[in-house]
């Protein structure tokens, strides 16, 4: 169970931000919102494990952030992403995959996502819990700061 969030400043309710993870395995699912419900201002607000899963619910809540894998089954990531948008324009999208190929990172900025990060070191990449919370801009892996595609792949 998830604990109510603190009271934010003048003693109101400080929103939390709502989170789909979207993977086709249930094990880094399941991993992923246990490091992420140590922060108490993000609230996991769904899983699916497939692309086609993620647009049907998209349809019923309204997320703050869809963190998604490239390799789904029914509908693959990067291909899910303008569907995500379609559906939830101001969704952020952060790619969380196993693939560190500049291509697939070029394929996920180019589709609209808003980060991209690797699970080989997701919980040492998790110090952008709170990033993802503040809402910050485009969130990278530390191994692909330094990529061309980072400003624009040509």
């Amino acid at each position: 169970m998830v604990p109510p969030p603190k009271p934010g400043y003048g003693g109101r309710m400080a929103k939390r931000y709502r989170v789909i993870l979207a993977d086709d395995h249930v094990l880094v699912r399941r991993g992923l919102r246990r490091i992420l419900e140590e922060n108490q201002s993000l609230e996991i607000s769904g899983e699916v494990g497939d692309g086609l899963e993620l647009l049907s619910l998209l349809n019923k809540m309204n997320p703050d952030m869809v963190i998604l894998d490239v390799s789904m089954p029914n509908l693959r990531g990067i291909e899910a992403i303008p569907e995500i948008h379609r559906v939830q324009p101001d969704v952020k999208v952060l790619i969380l995959t196993m693939h560190n190929e500049e291509e697939y990172l070029y394929q996920a900025i180019s589709a609209g996502a808003d980060g991209y990060l690797l699970k080989e070191d997701a919980e040492m990449s998790f110090s952008w819990r709170s990033r993802i919370a503040e809402r910050a801009g485009f969130i990278f892996h530390p191994a692909l700061q330094t990529s061309p595609c980072r400003t624009g792949c040509a």
